[in-house]
């Protein structure tokens, strides 16, 4: 090109004469309009003609990317600039790799190409490279990538990528040699190549697939290893790989100079006294005197340190560590050096990537504003508080210096899909054949405003709701709702029916009196008649009660009280939802009766301390009823169900027909579950999870009725909501138990 530029130089410098311009056309020119073409040339009718302007302007216009070659004429004044147009790709497809659409689509981003791109040999060539190179990570070798172009018209092609997979290479054999003091099982769990396993289909089990893109960096993993259990002197050399292409197997060999595991002997803080007191972080070091070394944990007291310090408004304070090794005695004194820098404050609060959502919607789940001093557990909070909305799916929040003590906060944030229309079925069994459908959206025109209208209709139940929320009233700490409804429930007992049909509305008003912790109270009216369908039998015996069908007004305001500090809305990894709440009815209805409900959910992430992206939960809810002159059987506490114990059916265990008699209301509830999560699919937002669970119910006490299950479930963050599909068996159950051994969530965050 540079050859062809001077070439139009020595042209342009013997045509073109001082004459004066005309006219200037651009001829061919649809990429870029006339407007940015003339001021990228810098001359106009009535200028002199500049032969080095126009020599600049056409470098210019070559930037852009979108020209194969531009030509300059002039006659009579008259300038012309000729240009002939790269095409663009009107048709994109690749062949012979992935088949999800999704994929395919992260593909063509990754390629750099889509629909409308322009289209050149170079461009086409780095897709073809990132394309080989994308094969060789998953352990494709000797894969071949064809390119085919085919002109549609003047301007446009069709890309066609044909990839033929070369062969894929199975690690048969892992050796780690001079390795003594570690396991092979310690290496499997930092190293992305492993050894295929006997079974290497089954959960957990290694298929032994070559990562190549990921060899590079095995060594320093398995060197990072022996840190963590403070072998500080070891030495791992790069991997050997041995290919026996006959076979498409491979060797692995990794080779260990382990050296002496060191104590910690001593740990020793220099701060300035005057910021923060040494003596009020060492209790809270998780590196410990006379306990083996761990660089990990070293790593965790520097961003501790660094933490409290920058509480204090030290945005920039940098805590550097030195490991003094004494070889003969195998002992580790840790000297951590705090520099605060200067307190920094914030100087803007600068909001990208909300199309829709409204900033000050944004910025009032930011904890810091301009002028405020810099505290890093504020600035942690508030990308967990605008995670926990649930109107994005990416939420990043980025520091910007711009003095020594300023900084401004830019917080991007990718918009999630935040208005549903749902319509749904499916089989459950208790419930069996449901129909739900619904319009929701829990950001109404980015305003931060949640609206719902939704039906569910099933063999058990039909309801019909309406709600409204705002969380946050004229942008300050107070929220409300609203909510009107009308439900008919089916409760199935041994030797009768209840269908409990309740009709009203509820309103509540509520406070975030500090950070995460909301306090208010709801005020619920329901017209409410329960119908009672006996078995015949039952009736025909003398002696029998049984109740009588009622209708009943029950009038309620229920004070509570919520905390949640977890870090998302539909999947949490890490924090606490708990609540409780005191539901007092009486204020003018039939009903007269106090429920207290609590509940406490505690989510933690293992990817921290083990590098594994596993979720450990825990759940348990509490209720009891007091009786204040009317507690009727719909009231009643029951136990079973995906919420509180998976394995029996919904409504398994409540108020029944004993000795002849039908049973009071049960008062008292307690259920519990321990969950471990793993990934599944991690692009498609999939995981699956093994639980345990244990529950209980009686009248009056608590253990009148215990029970507990086990199981897997299957977890999607799908288009439409959380879906659970669960897997549970009983461990033990008790004959005439209503047991299920699978059911399915749709809505519930997990």
């Amino acid at each position: 090109m540079k050859k062809r530029l001077t070439l139009l130089s020595m042209t342009l410098a013997t045509l073109l004469h001082a004459e004066q311009i005309n006219s200037i056309e651009y001829v061919n020119l649809t990429k870029i309009s006339s407007k940015i073409a003339s001021e990228t040339l810098n001359l106009k009718a009535g200028d002199e003609i500049d032969v080095n302007k126009i020599n600049k302007a056409i470098k210019e216009f070559y930037k852009f990317g979108y020209f194969d070659d531009i030509s300059v004429k002039e006659e009579n004044g008259k300038l012309q600039f000729l240009f002939k147009e790269k095409p663009s790709i009107a048709n994109l497809d690749i062949y012979g790799y992935k088949t999800r659409e999704e994929d395919i689509d992260s593909l063509k981003v990754l390629m750099g190409l889509r629909k409308g791109s322009m289209y050149s040999a170079q461009r086409a060539k780095n897709a073809k490279e990132i394309l080989l190179k994308e094969l060789e990570k998953e352990g494709y070798i000797n894969s071949i990538v064809e390119i085919e172009v085919e002109p549609i018209t003047e301007g446009s092609v069709s890309l066609t990528f044909n990839v033929n997979k070369g062969d894929e290479i199975v690690i048969k054999n892992v050796n780690y040699v001079g390795a003594k003091n570690l396991d092979n099982s310690d290496f499997e769990n930092v190293t992305a190549n492993k050894e295929k396993d006997y079974i290497s289909w089954w959960f957990g089990q290694n298929d032994g697939e070559l990562k190549l893109d990921q060899l590079s960096y095995e060594s320093p993993r398995i060197n990072e290893l022996y840190f963590q259990n403070g072998y500080l002197d070891a030495k791992v050399k790069d991997p050997f790989l041995k290919v026996d292409f006959a076979s498409n197997q491979a060797r692995l060999d990794f080779f260990i100079d382990e050296g002496q595991q060191y104590t910690t002997n001593s740990i020793t803080i220099y701060i300035d006294e005057s910021i923060l007191k040494s003596k009020e972080l060492y209790p809270e070091l998780k590196l410990k005197k006379d306990r083996t070394f761990n660089i990990s944990k070293l790593r965790d007291d520097v961003e501790y340190i660094k933490t409290q310090v920058a509480n204090l408004g030290y945005a920039f304070a940098q805590v550097k560590y030195d490991i003094k090794k004494d070889e003969k005695n195998a002992t580790a004194d840790i000297i951590l050096n705090v520099i605060p820098g200067k307190k920094v404050y914030i100087n803007d609060v600068k909001i990208s990537g909300n199309s829709r959502t409204l900033d000050r919607v944004i910025r009032r789940n930011v904890y810091l504003a301009p002028g405020d001093q810099f505290n890093l557990t504020d600035y942690n909070d508030s990308v967990s508080k605008l995670k926990r909305t649930g109107y994005f799916d990416d939420v990043q929040v980025q520091q910007r210096r711009v003095s020594e003590d300023r900084m401004d906060l830019v917080v991007k944030v990718i918009e999630a899909r935040t208005g549903n229309l749902i319509l749904g079925g499916g089989y459950g069994s208790y419930d069996k054949m449901m129909v739900n459908a619904a319009i929701n959206d829990n950001n109404i025109f980015g305003s931060g405003l949640s609206l719902g209208l939704s039906t569910e209709l099933s063999a058990k139940k039909s309801k019909f709701q309406f709600s409204l929320r705002n969380p946050a009233i004229a942008d300050t700490k107070y929220n409300g709702d609203v909510e009107i409804h009308n439900t008919v429930t089916e409760i199935g007992r041994d030797v009768y029916d209840l269908d409990k049909k309740s009709t009203g509305f509820s309103i509540g008003a509520g406070k975030e009196f500090f950070r995460n912790f909301y306090a208010g109270a709801r005020y619920r009216l329901d017209f409410i008649k329960e119908e009672y369908d006996y078995e015949d039998d039952f009736k025909r015996i003398k002696g029998k009660n049984y109740y009588k069908d009622t209708d009943y007004l029950t009038s309620s305001i229920t004070p509570y009280l919520n905390f949640n500090n977890t870090d998302d809305f539909y999947l949490p990894k890490n924090g606490i939802k708990t609540g409780t709440s005191l539901e007092i009815a009486g204020l003018g209805g039939d009903s007269k009766y106090v429920e207290s409900s609590s509940y406490f959910k505690y989510f933690y992430s293992l990817e921290d301390k083990f590098d594994l992206d596993w979720i450990f939960r825990y759940k348990t809810s509490l209720k009891f009823l007091i009786d204040n002159g009317q507690i009727n059987q719909g009231d009643s506490l029951y136990l079973g169900g995906p919420k509180t114990l998976r394995g029996f059916k919904s409504y398994a265990f409540g108020p029944d027909n004993e000795d002849g008699e039908i049973q009071d209301p049960y008062k008292r509830m307690f259920a519990n579950s321990i969950e471990l999560s793993f990934p599944l699919v991690d692009s498609a937002k999939m995981r699956w999870a093994i639980f345990y669970d244990y529950g209980m119910i009686g009248e009056e006490n608590f253990d009148d009725i215990t029970r507990s299950s086990t199981g897997a479930v299957f977890e999607w963050v799908s288009p439409v909501g959380p879906l659970q599909l669960i897997f549970a068996r009983p461990l033990d159950d008790e004959s005439g138990d209503d047991t299920s051994s699978f059911e399915f969530s749709l809505g519930s965050s997990f």
